[in-house]
């Protein structure tokens, strides 16, 4: 068997992130995100998305493209934002973007299927991790008594995810698109900053749908001071 082994995306994502900072730290906790998966001229068959939409959920397997360093070494260990960046774990028994092999998965709702767009299949997904532009490896439905484990142990990231209280004032909420708001706020709530940063006077930014949002948190609360 070759040592390489090729894989072309057969699509890309486009949701309402520019960059990485701000993106959820998994799938899911957004549900509020929309995006949209859009085929390769050479998968854009109805034929390839037949009875799709009779599933709820669907795993997206995608490639960590804005990780991918030219020439970098293998690191056996990663350091987790989730245990502060001060503890390192294995590479595989994280979900790190730095991994031999740069592939995330994220499980996403599946809203709608589109099979004959102008650009051909076009599928909607509510709650995607990703940013805009990332390649979509395969796409397979998600079957909840063969993919769900209520049972399983979640090991370091058993502990719940940080939350923050947020506070957008209403005149910088209606410079976003009506349908974009509650979304933000899921985001920001969910505390976009690495868990090992927590200083009150610094002023965070990240691109969302479009506009630069700017924030900074203290107490528990984070408090957007600009939407440009």
């Amino acid at each position: 068997m070759s040592d390489e082994i090729i894989m072309r995306p057969v699509g890309h994502i486009e949701s309402d992130f520019q960059s990485k900072f701000g993106i959820p730290r998994q799938a899911g906790l957004v549900p509020e995100l929309r995006a949209r998966v859009v085929f390769e001229p050479e998968f854009r068959s109805p034929e390839a998305v037949r009875e799709l939409e009779s599933f709820s959920h669907i795993w997206l397997l995608w490639l960590f493209s804005a990780a991918i360093k030219e020439g970098a070494r293998f690191s056996p260990t990663v350091r987790p934002p989730r245990l502060g960046g001060n503890r390192r774990v294995g590479v595989f028994a994280s979900r790190s973007p730095f991994r031999p092999n740069a592939i995330g998965l994220s499980c996403v709702e599946l809203l709608a299927v589109e099979p004959d767009t102008p650009v051909g299949p076009v599928l909607t997904v509510a709650g995607a991790d990703l940013m805009d532009g990332t390649p979509i490896l395969d796409i397979k439905p998600y079957i909840p008594y063969a993919d769900c484990r209520p049972e399983a142990a979640a090991g370091f990231t058993a502990a719940p995810a940080r939350r923050v209280a947020c506070v957008i004032p209403p005149a910088l909420l209606q410079r976003l698109p009506e349908g974009k708001r509650e979304a933000l706020r899921g985001v920001l709530e969910a505390d976009p900053r690495p868990s090992y940063q927590d200083d009150p006077e610094r002023v965070y930014g990240f691109g969302f749908a479009g506009r630069e949002v700017r924030f900074r948190v203290a107490d528990g609360v984070l408090t957007v001071v600009d939407i440009i």
